[in-house]
């Protein structure tokens, strides 16, 4: 054991070629993220179709088509979701007071973009400690709503989840956190096809993703605090500060989110300050306003059919 925690980590197989649908795909987002990004540093109504197109650098037609099929909303409607006021009212539907009655409830239902559910078990002290010695773990990448993403897991769940801009700078992100795990390049096992099925919009594969993380006690708890924020609502870093029984460690709070080793899963994106600034993300501000403006379009959608 003390041999392979003091050797240099196993990575067999960097896997650099990028199947023709996947980089179309990544294309294909890279530009309703430029789009997104422009919305967002104007006044949405004083905006054309045109000048978003021009963003994207497509033709109005082609831009509306992609977008609308990405956002099943048209790009002026998507503005609205990254306006203050839509932020406010979405924070005050996440108020600390109500986040642990949603979780206990259930907001999900047929036609609903489901909340997201899934079961954390931490790593133990020693594996923490020693940089995930012992600990075979696989990983692959992936197409996603929200660009390329860098799936890796134990035998015992997803253990690292993160967006790609550049595959060896996502490979040596993961090489970091866990230093002496043995890695290879053979996807991420039993969790992929369920992980694979929600990333293609199948909300109910969610139930069955188990994660296995490594982080401190407190981070722990504000990780299963950000998944009782259910899709289409949004918290402060001051309501999950109260969640997990620390109401002055907002700044705490804002670290151990910042931390969260598996994105999207964990939906470190639906936090935001307590103005309705969306502020910062780990993985870029466009990508967090693409997803919280996606999933508030998705939960509106549901609403309107019943569900």
């Amino acid at each position: 054991m003390n041999a392979q925690a003091n050797s240099p980590p196993n990575t067999s197989g960097p896997a650099t070629a990028v199947a023709p649908g996947a980089a179309q795909a990544q294309r294909d987002y890279r530009r309703i993220e430029a789009a997104i990004a422009h919305i967002a540093a104007h006044h949405p109504d004083a905006l054309s179709l045109d000048e978003i197109a021009a963003a994207a650098n497509l033709s109005p037609f082609h831009f509306q088509r992609l977008f609308t099929r990405w956002a099943g909303v048209s790009p002026k409607q998507f503005a609205r979701y990254l306006s203050l006021g839509q932020a406010r009212a979405a924070l005050r539907g996440g108020r600390a007071s109500c986040l642990d009655a949603a979780f206990d409830a259930g907001l999900s239902g047929p036609g609903r973009l489901h909340d997201m559910f899934v079961t954390i078990e931490a790593m133990t002290p020693g594996e923490f400690r020693r940089g995930g010695a012992g600990l075979e773990i696989g990983y692959g990448f992936a197409p996603s709503l929200f660009g390329e993403i860098l799936v890796a897991a134990t035998s015992r769940g997803i253990c690292h989840l993160g967006f790609v801009d550049d595959r060896m700078v996502a490979l040596d992100r993961l090489r970091a956190a866990v230093p002496a795990a043995r890695l290879s390049a053979t996807g991420a096992g039993p969790q992929a096809d369920a992980l694979q099925a929600a990333l293609n919009r199948d909300w109910t594969t969610l139930a069955k993703l188990r994660l296995h993380l490594h982080g401190t006690p407190f981070q722990m708890k504000v990780w299963e605090a950000l998944l009782r924020i259910p899709a289409g609502r949004l918290a402060s870093y001051g309501d999950v500060a109260a969640v997990v029984g620390a109401p002055d460690a907002s700044r705490a709070v804002g670290t151990a989110v910042g931390a969260n080793p598996v994105a999207w899963l964990i939906p470190c994106h639906r936090v935001i300050r307590q103005s309705g600034a969306f502020g910062g993300y780990r993985w870029g501000t466009p990508r967090k306003q693409a997803m919280i403006g996606w999933e508030a379009a998705q939960h509106d959608a549901g609403d309107a059919s019943g569900g």
